[in-house]
């Protein structure tokens, strides 16, 4: 066998490697997301929309949070206009998660780059903030393949206990949401200043939920960034 041909089976196996990785390394969110997906698959059911359409929904959106926001509307009877400018900004901290990976992506072909824009969610940049030395095509590829395989199959089984349960958002499947959230902040937080400005955030979260303000979350993670900036620039003196 030629060196040409060692070189190039080490390679591919070098790139399976780094794809299963990957999904090993998001399997845990993607096991988390289950009540999740559940709760979005059947909401889209009572809302009153076809299998097919239920379907799709959660294969081509691909955003929890924007599907069950766009439903509300949707039944609101709100127009298509303002169903997209709404999703645009809630969905708007994508771009964010874009450009922190813009160094390691931008060297991608421009399949693969718009291949990852459409897997990149809060999960796969979780775990891509932690495994920045490992980010090739393949391990996010296998990443967020790996969880966009769950999410539909999770969604496919709401869809499917929908029509088989009666009244399925009365057991609270929304709390999975905070669940993978703290799944995900959890690991992160590595800094004094990250752990003051998360704790002061979920302080400012009650309070203002306790007040009945609407933008109360805004307004805490706000405050909540401002803080840990204040610390982090303290912190920062001190060991200058």
């Amino acid at each position: 066998m030629t060196d040409f041909n060692l070189s190039e089976i080490r390679s591919t196996n070098s790139r399976w490697r780094s794809f299963y990785r990957g999904a090993a390394d998001i399997m845990p969110l993607s096991i988390a997301v289950l009540p999740w997906g559940v709760l979005a698959g059947s909401m889209v059911i009572q809302a009153g929309l076809s299998d097919a359409k239920a379907v799709g929904m959660s294969a081509i959106v691909f955003a929890g949070a924007a599907q069950l926001v766009s439903l509300g509307l949707i039944v609101s009877g709100a127009s298509v206009v303002t169903i997209i400018v709404t999703v645009f900004f809630l969905t708007s901290q994508h771009f964010i998660y874009a450009l922190n990976f813009r160094k390691e992506v931008g060297q991608f072909p421009l399949f693969q780059r718009l291949l990852v824009g459409f897997l990149l969610t809060d999960e796969l940049f979780a775990i891509g903030s932690l495994k920045r030395e490992k980010l090739t095509f393949c391990y996010m590829f296998g990443a967020g393949g790996c969880f966009y395989l769950a999410w539909c199959l999770f969604s496919a089984l709401g869809i499917f206990l929908a029509n088989i349960v009666p009244d399925l958002q009365s057991l609270h499947l929304d709390f999975s949401i905070i669940a993978v959230f703290i799944l995900i902040v959890v690991p992160m937080v590595k800094k004094i200043a990250t752990f003051v400005g998360v704790i002061v955030s979920v302080f400012f979260t009650f309070c203002f939920k306790y007040m009945h303000i609407e933008t109360g979350i805004v307004l805490a993670g706000i405050i909540g960034m401002f803080v840990a900036t204040l610390v982090d620039m303290q912190l920062t003196k001190r060991v200058d």
